[in-house]
């Protein structure tokens, strides 16, 4: 299989099913930001290979589950409104993540202010797949008439929330440094 096609020198992709669209169109927005977002999952995973700590091996497995279900979010995205949609998010996935959270969550001291993205570098990472999340779901939302599972919206949004929590569990697990944001400057 080649890996260029030439299908796409003239500014347009097709979808799921072959319909063709601008580049630029919300939907391919939507599902890109979802590719950047697992990309950044995979960047901080990779400052981890070196690193040791007891729940190590479950923290991967947990954020390569993600990153597989953010993958299928993508192809769900990628699919127009009105075909079949091949692997379909479901809630027990937002629940999944919001179990999650609780449970690292519950290891973790207490914010007692806003912090920035600091500390070990697989931890600024994660802070970064965040605010790309974050960009996901704004543009997802911007295309909600066109989403045929409005579940997608609420799967970003608590995924923000998770990879806030599991760069501070990294952070916490391998002795990095949470900076406080000060409240003057």
């Amino acid at each position: 299989m080649r890996i260029y096609t030439r299908k796409g020198d003239k500014g347009t992709t097709s979808l799921i099913y072959g319909q063709r669209v601008p580049k630029n169109d919300l939907r391919v927005e939507a599902y890109g930001t979802c590719d950047e977002t697992n990309s950044m999952i995979g960047l901080a995973l990779s400052f981890l290979e070196n690193e040791e700590w007891d729940e190590k091996d479950a923290f991967l497995e947990i954020m390569h589950r993600v990153q597989t279900i953010l993958f299928h979010v993508g192809a769900e995205l990628a699919t127009p409104k009105d075909k079949e949609v091949k692997w379909k998010l479901k809630q027990e996935y937002i629940e999944e993540l919001e179990n999650q959270i609780d449970e690292w969550d519950k290891s973790l001291e207490p914010l007692r202010n806003f912090i920035l993205p600091s500390g070990h570098s697989a931890s600024s990472a994660l802070h970064a797949a965040r605010t790309v999340a974050r960009r996901a779901e704004r543009t997802t939302v911007g295309m909600e008439d066109e989403l045929e599972n409005p579940l997608v919206v609420s799967y970003l949004n608590r995924l923000s929330d998770f990879l806030f929590v599991a760069a501070r569990y990294v952070n916490q697990s391998l002795k990095g440094t949470e900076i406080p944001l000060k409240a003057d400057i």
